[in-house]
């Protein structure tokens, strides 16, 4: 394999591996590898089948289905995110995917299906810089915090929809608040990252909740700084893997009302500590 590396804080595009061939156990170990080295990992022309897109997800652990969009037939896991002109995507801010689960996905497998001609890049970060990038003492206090995350915060606008909160009622049953450090280790690496998204976290617990807000609204903003961030312009038939638990995207949603379609497999994580 040959590594391209894309900026100074993470992301790098692999090429001289087919995915949609028959790939050994070696070969799913050194995209591991990969994965933890730079955090998010990018593969172009891979025009990978469901199966292929399942098994590659697979090769990390179990997989995690998603409460809120339809899946592909056949494949559970393998969640549609589409955006068209009557319909298009919500999400514009900056988080880590599903964080309101008690167990959020260690990793996502995405896989580029329909590409608007212009537009649709996405950003990811790296909460690895962005806790490197604090000051000792504000580590020292963010380490003994916690705070909450919530589905229904992340999917208000669709809960607000014409019966979106009839649809979506099963999922916010299954899925209350959650605890999370504010700081997590990552339990490959042994490193620190900052684990708060504007996306899913409500507020940090023990805090007044104006110091809460305030040390939120700072941390989100550090975490968009420039230097810790990679972009990628996607193709169709592209792959990009990374690490939930140390990173954090953002789409740019510069194409409506361009059609874009992507598919998405989340993979088990652990519980945050």
């Amino acid at each position: 394999m040959k590594i391209k590396l894309l900026a100074g804080a993470l992301g790098a595009e692999i090429s001289g591996i087919d995915l949609t061939g028959h790939l050994s156990a070696k070969d799913y170990l050194e995209i591991r590898t990969l994965l933890i080295e730079h955090e998010v990992i990018f593969f172009r022309n891979q025009d990978v089948s469901p199966a292929q897109q399942h098994a590659l997800a697979s090769s990390f652990g179990p997989l995690q289905t998603h409460p809120a969009y339809a899946t592909l037939e056949g494949f559970p896991e393998i969640t549609i995110l589409e955006s068209t002109a009557e319909k298009p995507s919500k999400i514009e801010c900056w988080h880590s995917d599903m964080t309101f689960r008690a167990h959020p996905p260690m990793g996502t497998v995405l896989r580029s299906k329909v590409i608007p001609q212009k537009g649709g890049d996405t950003l990811w970060s790296s909460m690895t810089a962005a806790y490197n990038g604090l000051s000792s003492q504000m580590q020292t206090f963010l380490r003994g915090l916690t705070a909450v995350h919530d589905f229904s915060y992340g999917f208000k606008d669709s809960l607000a929809e014409p019966g979106g909160s009839e649809r979506l009622a099963q999922a916010v049953a299954d899925n209350p608040p959650v605890s999370h450090p504010v700081i997590r280790t990552h339990p490959e690496s042994n490193k620190k990252v900052i684990f708060v998204n504007p996306l899913f976290t409500t507020y940090i617990e023990g805090l007044p909740a104006a110091e809460s807000q305030a040390i939120l609204q700072f941390l989100y903003q550090h975490n968009a700084t420039p230097e810790y961030n990679c972009r990628f312009a996607w193709e169709a038939d592209c792959i990009a893997i990374w690490d939930n638990r140390s990173t954090q995207h953002k789409p740019i949603n510069d194409y409506f009302p361009a059609y874009r379609c992507l598919e998405r497999i989340v993979i088990d994580g652990d519980k945050p500590y």
